[in-house]
């Protein structure tokens, strides 16, 4: 069955596409309800299903905690589901230092409170003029108007443009299109030090905080920042008194092979705002974690954080993440995530030696984007109303892979990639399954798409 666009009473997504009704998930794989099986290439949409699907072990943690209390008045009382996920997340999966957790139900509200959370703290310190954000073109931090204004993503942040709150953006750290360094043959880390070049034009006491993803998910197809540049943006933080907030709602919990994506640079951020891969799919969850001295600067005030949400502390979600990061860790997926995430990336860059379009392929661990170029040696986009991310998404779902197309790596509007972020649990021969999948639909659409610009 698909669903006609016409007669359903949903509002989806894409409100011109023809959709399958998908059935169940086991594994890597989803089934829909004709019986057609498809790699969770995606992993969601996208980054999401950590764990996989069916995992009995999270569905009996969420039918045992459905049995004792699904939601509580939590202005009233805690539960031994929020204050266990709490001191999970603590003590094996956040950088050293990082002490205490606020939660909520996803990635947009996460990054939202920790702008929140950083504003009021330097607002409670008596530093009342600290209040602009300062972002990264090139980014996605969520679908509200905080974390658009905070974003660069430009295709989402144009027809709210007006309800924006003002925040300034530096370019990302994009090694395959570096708007800084566009000569060089290697990243000089001109683009972080922009940073400091920004907070002197705004002046250092009106910036509460810098927010930037580790490894840019959807805007920029899984862009990595280059060695040194997290370290050079810590430098710059402590030395204008500025916040350093950590999105790791995609590169969080194992996804690159390390706990949180910042590791790969071994610095600490002051707040790291995170969901997806914290629940996998199973239940909405987010968090912020952050320091104790943080927390401790609003609290021996006599305050607290002005960020309360129905949902915040929700038992059953926090005790679907307590099984999903218990099954992380009793599964070595963190491991898995690195040494065949390493594969993977080894695998889709020899498809380049027989596709043409492909321009490049970036990534960490299971997180890996494709930039697909109607000219390799000039970096050439597709025109953008083809849509080529699309249609090659088209072309592998009909053959069972699940893939997530996007544009605008290239300069905002134009470029188009596709992000690849499987379950944790997938192994080599599904890896080569995946691979052999998206190398017979590049095949077979390549022709065409040449055609349209040659």
């Amino acid at each position: 069955m698909v669903i006609d666009q016409e007669r359903t009473r949903v509002i989806h997504r894409d409100m011109h596409a023809d959709l399958p009704i998908v059935e169940r998930g086991e594994g890597i794989y989803l089934f829909d309800e004709d019986g057609n099986r498809y790699i969770d290439g995606s992993g969601g949409s996208s980054a999401v299903t950590a764990i996989g699907h069916g995992v009995p072990e999270v569905v009996d943690a969420i039918t045992e905690q459905l049995s004792k209390i699904a939601c509580s008045p939590t202005h009233a009382f805690s539960t031994r589901a929020v204050e266990e996920c709490a001191q999970l997340i603590v003590e094996e999966f956040s950088p050293e230092g990082f002490g205490k957790v606020w939660f909520v139900s996803g990635g947009s509200e996460a990054v939202e409170n920790a702008i929140k959370m950083a504003i009021q703290y330097h607002r409670d310190r008596g530093n009342g003029t600290r209040h602009m954000i300062i972002g990264r073109w090139g980014s996605y931090h969520g679908g509200s108007f905080a974390t658009l204004a905070a974003g660069g993503n430009a295709a989402r942040r144009a027809k709210y443009a007006p309800n924006l709150m003002h925040t300034e953006h530096i370019p990302a750290c994009h090694a395959y299109r570096s708007q800084c360094n566009r000569n060089g043959s290697e990243c000089d880390l001109s683009c972080a030090h922009q940073l400091e070049y920004v907070i002197k034009q705004v002046g250092a006491d009106n910036v509460a905080a810098f927010v930037a993803e580790p490894v840019v998910g959807a805007t920029l197809g899984a862009s990595p920042a280059s060695d040194g540049y997290f370290q050079t943006i810590r430098e710059i933080c402590d030395r204008y008194g500025v916040l350093f907030i950590a999105d790791e709602v995609m590169s969080g919990f194992g996804r690159t092979g390390m706990k949180m994506g910042i590791d790969h640079w071994g610095v600490k951020p002051d707040l790291i705002a995170t969901a997806k891969g914290i629940s996998g799919g199973y239940t909405p969850l987010g968090a912020v974690i952050t320091s104790p001295e943080i927390v401790g600067e609003v609290r021996q005030r006599g305050a607290s954080f002005v960020i309360g949400h129905t949902a915040s502390g929700n038992p059953l979600s926090c005790a679907t993440g307590v099984a999903v990061m218990r099954y992380i860790l009793d599964n070595n997926l963190i491991e898995n995530a690195r040494d065949t995430g390493a594969y993977f990336q080894q695998s889709l860059r020899q498809l380049m030696e027989r596709h043409e379009i492909i321009g490049d392929v970036r990534g960490i661990g299971l997180l890996a984007g494709v930039e697909l170029v109607a000219d390799r040696a000039t970096k050439t986009p597709f025109p953008v109303e083809l849509r080529v991310s699309k249609q090659i998404s088209l072309e592998t779902q009909s053959r069972g892979l699940i893939s997530y197309p996007l544009q605008g790596s290239a300069d905002g509007v134009s470029g188009d990639h596709i992000l690849y972020a499987p379950p944790l649990i997938i192994t080599r021969g599904q890896v080569d399954d995946l691979v052999s999948v998206l190398d017979e639909s590049l095949t077979a659409i390549s022709p065409k798409l040449m055609a349209y610009v040659s």
